[in-house]
């Protein structure tokens, strides 16, 4: 999303809930994750990252995204957290934003605790490259939670889930939501990905109309 008019459509729509959700989700499932270097790939606008950081506040984050555009957007909401009291700046502090692209990231095989990823895996052409990162980056038992979007049976079955989403009035985001239904795969299709690249332990299953969630320990 390297589009500055797509990222900004991106980073105004109201995805609280589900990145609330995420992050909820994340520490339900591993209680023990509290401190370390969790990295979260395909960060966007980092709001999800801001999120771990302020619940977790023993931990750093460090976000990863390979579109300028949308890390713009996550350096202005660091920014703003920063100069919004102490408690904001300390959460602030504890996050950093890094421009990369999966596989060839500039981090230490091994150096992360816990590894997050939320709707990256259907823009990536290769799905592997996103399984193997998350398997050279987390430490032996580093958690590892994963949500994305499955693919509908049909277009019209996608076209179902985007008007009854009603997320955003901005017809470049729903026109941007349909094409990544339609782009993402199936939980069939996610589960073969894992054990092509040794990630069979990983549970899979689909947890709304339009998510699917991979969690488990490296």
């Amino acid at each position: 999303m390297d589009d500055p008019e797509q990222a900004r459509a991106y980073a105004e729509a109201d995805f609280a809930e589900v990145n609330q959700g995420f992050v909820d989700r994340l520490r339900a499932l591993f209680p023990d994750l509290q401190t370390g270097t969790i990295v979260d790939l395909g960060c966007g606008p980092a709001d999800i990252a801001l999120r771990i950081a302020g619940a977790l506040p023993a931990a750093r984050v460090i976000g990863v995204d390979a579109s300028p555009a949308m890390l713009a957007l996550g350096r202005a909401a660091l920014g703003e957290l920063a100069g919004a009291g102490e408690r904001a700046a300390e959460v602030a502090q504890r996050v950093e934003l890094l421009e990369g692209r999966i596989p060839d990231l500039p981090l230490p095989p091994g150096s992360a605790a816990a590894i997050v990823s939320n709707s990256l895996l259907h823009h990536l052409p290769d799905p592997a490259v996103l399984w193997r990162e998350i398997g050279r980056l987390g430490a032996p038992g580093a958690p590892v939670l994963v949500m994305d979007l499955f693919r509908p049976v049909s277009e019209l079955a996608a076209r179902r889930i985007v008007e009854e989403a009603g997320c955003s009035d901005d017809p470049l985001l729903t026109r941007d939501f349909y094409n990544s239904l339609l782009a993402a795969f199936t939980l069939d299709e996610v589960r073969a990905q894992l054990r092509e690249n040794g990630l069979a332990d990983l549970e899979s299953s689909v947890v709304s109309e339009r998510h699917l969630l991979v969690w488990g320990r490296l």
